[in-house]
């Protein structure tokens, strides 16, 4: 088979890593369906890691934060074809289908098993990348409400992941906080995924910690970074993006000004 190469298609493509590849913070705006094709992609949330590799299918919810990585296994690529579900699309189909409304709330990644419906679903599309130009619209969106039947189809879970079109209602400020402080968002996207517009966040921030959401991050994840280099002996190197700074000096400065050494000293400790 001729390598598959990524094509500019918004909605539905394939990406090809032959190198390591690791993303910032991931908060997908629409949901999205993933077939790892070869090679191994990893998904790091809050509080659990997951591994996939070629033939695994997963669906992803919108605004739930994490990290992807993207990485060659076995002499391979990584290789991934993806749908990203469009909200006319999914709102347009649940219109006409129904669902039993549930109340706001946070859903996790679906793995789905192997079925030989996905199967053809993701075999009908490899045709489509050797295209130059971008499927055209209509073609896309008769791809996308295909994936939405064969998803349903295989998998009853389906329906509270993709029919949840509502933007993310108001919840608890201190639970999320404490459980995604590490993420590097702005004040604003925090505020979004808590429902809050960025001055209701910035207020309901300072009643529940007393502190401005930039000390208090900075704060929590100086406190973490210490942990892991001098309990798990982990190299500052490999701690400071994990922990949400965006490059080295400004973490080792900030580490010294909070605890009055280097990071390397709490490292070599």
């Amino acid at each position: 088979m001729e390598p598959l190469t990524p094509t500019i298609v918004p909605e539905i493509f394939i990406s090809c890593k032959k190198e390591a590849h690791y993303s910032r913070e991931l908060v997908l705006p629409q949901p999205a369906l993933v077939r790892v094709m070869s090679g191994e992609v990893r998904i790091a949330g809050a509080h659990r890691h997951f591994s996939f590799f070629a033939g695994d299918t997963v669906l992803f919810p919108r605004n739930q934060l994490g990290r992807m990585s993207k990485l060659p296994l076995n002499g391979e690529p990584c290789i991934a074809v993806s749908i990203v579900f469009r909200q006319e699309i999914l709102s347009q189909y649940y219109t006409a289908h129904p669902i039993d409304p549930q109340p706001h709330q946070a859903i996790g990644l679906i793995q789905l098993a192997d079925h030989p419906l996905l199967e053809s679903l993701f075999n009908s599309l490899t045709p489509y990348f050797k295209l130059a130009d971008a499927l055209p619209a209509d073609l896309a969106a008769f791809k996308m409400e295909e994936a939405i039947r064969v998803l349903r189809a295989i998998d009853k879970n389906v329906d509270q992941l993709l029919g949840q079109l509502d933007e993310p209602g108001k919840i608890d400020l201190a639970d999320f906080m404490e459980r995604n402080y590490m993420f590097n968002l702005t004040a604003a996207k925090f505020g979004y995924l808590t429902g809050r517009s960025l001055t209701t966040f910035k207020r309901d921030f300072k009643k529940t910690f007393n502190n401005t959401p930039e000390k208090w991050l900075t704060k929590k994840r100086l406190e973490l970074a210490h942990y892991l280099i001098s309990e798990q002996k982990r190299k500052p190197s490999d701690v400071y993006f994990d922990v949400g700074f965006e490059n080295l000096s400004h973490f080792s400065f900030a580490f010294k000004k909070q605890f009055g050494y280097n990071p390397t000293a709490a490292f070599a400790a």
